[in-house]
């Protein structure tokens, strides 16, 4: 069982980033417009004013961070943004929320609608200043990772129960022929949530309403779970000293106020120590 890295409740946590740099852990509570941080027990956290809920990392001091009209870049020491692209700006039925820095220096965010519109979202890819849409139709958007072979990235659109594999050119990392589904969750009723993909090539996906994150082989075979002391597992991520610690963010949201009451570790953010080895996230190229 994973235990409590952060006690602060997250309504909707998500976005978990390991800075390979700063070895410091940050993630963000959509619904509560804010992005947090802790490193050796001490705490801090920046309020938006709109949805933020993914980033990767630019430079020491510098993150690239996705909002519901744009991606920004922010200053870790000031905490100031500067607006670097716009995304679905003229759309207020969307948010933004899983993305994920990809091995060629590219950033994939996902959207969705605030609440939950049918395909009301897609997926984009931002990279060498453009951003371009590589899916579309997308209700609930996720376990957006990366191979580190560079052969392919994986995604979901959670209400299918399914993760596709959409295969990539190894020098673009834009997509290319059809994608394909990997993995199939809907007999066993799981929902796919966010996902990272480890050293050895198994994609570790949070199970929203499971208590779990669960690793799968390259072929989809079942290798085993972390358990989660919070019902609405969102989103893992590989951090720690040698990378091989997971770090995983929970929600609160919508649970009845007897459920919280009797386990109020909902919302909260995780870490089981020594789960697997991990990759450093790569850096995004601005």
């Amino acid at each position: 069982m994973s235990a409590v890295f952060d006690n602060r409740v997250c309504e909707l946590g998500e976005g978990p980033l390991w800075h390979p740099v700063r070895e410091q852990l940050y993630w963000f509570d959509i619904k509560g417009k804010r992005l947090l941080t802790q490193r050796m027990g001490v705490t801090q956290e920046w309020q938006f004013d709109e949805h933020f809920s993914a980033a990767g990392w630019v430079d020491e001091d510098t993150l690239i961070v996705a909002s519901e009209t744009a991606l920004w870049r922010m200053d870790l020491e000031t905490g100031l943004r500067e607006h670097v692209i716009a995304l679905e700006a003229d759309n207020p039925v969307t948010r933004s929320n899983d993305g994920r820095a990809d091995p060629w220096g590219g950033f994939w965010i996902g959207t969705m609608g605030k609440s939950a519109e049918a395909k009301a979202g897609a997926i984009y890819r931002f990279y060498k200043g453009e951003l371009r849409q590589v899916v579309g139709d997308i209700t609930i958007s996720n376990a957006i990772c990366f191979d580190q072979t560079r052969a392919c990235a994986y995604y979901t659109d959670t209400p299918t129960g399914q993760v596709r594999r959409q295969s990539v050119d190894p020098e673009t990392g834009w997509p290319q022929s059809a994608a394909e589904v990997y993995l199939d969750l809907k007999a066993e009723g799981l929902n796919p949530d966010g996902a990272v993909v480890d050293a050895e090539g198994n994609v570790w996906i949070a199970q929203w309403g499971a208590s779990r994150v669960a690793a799968y082989d390259p072929e989809g075979r079942f290798v085993k779970a972390v358990e989660v002391g919070a019902l609405q597992a969102s989103c893992p991520a590989f951090g720690g000293p040698e990378l091989r610690d997971l770090y995983i963010t929970t929600a609160a949201e919508d649970l009845a106020a007897d459920v919280l009451a009797a386990a109020p570790e909902n919302g909260m953010t995780f870490v089981q120590e020594n789960a697997g080895q991990g990759v450093a996230e790569p850096r995004v190229i601005l």
